[in-house]
Parts: C-alpha cells; sequence; structure tokens
C-alpha cells in the first residue's frame, strides 16, 4: 500500500520558520513527481511547488519563489518543504501528492485529482 504521511506543521510566529516532510512508502521513490499542496480556509486548494527526486528538477509558484524551498532525500524515500519568513497568509493545511512518472515541470500542470496518492495534511498556522 503506498502512503505519504506529511509531518512538521504547528504554529509560529509571522518571520519564523518551519520545514515539512511528506514520507513516502510501498512504491519506488523516485519513479514519481511529488508537489506540495495547500489549502486555507474557505479557498482553492493551490499548488506550492513540486519536485522530480530523479533529477532533483524543482519548481514553484511565482509568488512563493524565494521564501519556500523543496527537497528530497532519495535514501529516506522522503520530500521537505522548508519555509522561511512566514505570513499570517501562509497559514493552511498543507498536502503532499506524487504522480507517477512526471517530471517536476510536467506535474505542475496537472490538475490535482490526476495525482495518484495524497497524505493526510499538515496544518500550518502562523500568528501576526
Amino acid at each position: 500500500e503506498v502512503q505519504l504521511v506529511e509531518s512538521g506543521g504547528g504554529l509560529v510566529q509571522a518571520g519564523g520558520s518551519l520545514r515539512l516532510s511528506c514520507a513516502a512508502s510501498g512504491a519506488t521513490f523516485d519513479d514519481y513527481a511529488y508537489g506540495w499542496f495547500r489549502q486555507a480556509p474557505g479557498k482553492e486548494r493551490e499548488g506550492v511547488s513540486w519536485i522530480t527526486p530523479s533529477d532533483g528538477t524543482t519548481v514553484y509558484t511565482d509568488s512563493l519563489k524565494g521564501r519556500f524551498t523543496i527537497s528530497s532525500d532519495n535514501a529516506k524515500n522522503t520530500v521537505y518543504l522548508q519555509m522561511n519568513s512566514l505570513k499570517p497568509e501562509d497559514t493552511a493545511v498543507y498536502y503532499c501528492a506524487s504522480v507517477w512518472s512526471l517530471t517536476a515541470t510536467q506535474a505542475m500542470g496537472v490538475p490535482g485529482n490526476s495525482y495518484d496518492y495524497w497524505g493526510q495534511g499538515t496544518q500550518v498556522t502562523v500568528s501576526s
């Protein structure tokens, strides 16, 4: 059974940092591209960042580029999202998802319902 398990969310003050983790199991890790998404209350889900672990390619939503960094540790089958200079508007549930046999750039253009697997989400709350 394929599982994606997110962790690392929490409550942080504006300007602070958090690192989210997404641990994958049950499938060949680098056969997939991985994306981080977020959904704030009352808003639609939005893509944040994507990575192709097989070659390290990364892609970001323009508005978040420079504050967020996606990375992977292929030996640990884990994808990370380092979030710096957090703002109250970053408050959301953050999800990890994987899609088979696409690059990060391709995955960025794929709708959420085309992803193969989703994690349960981790809450990030940024206080002002």
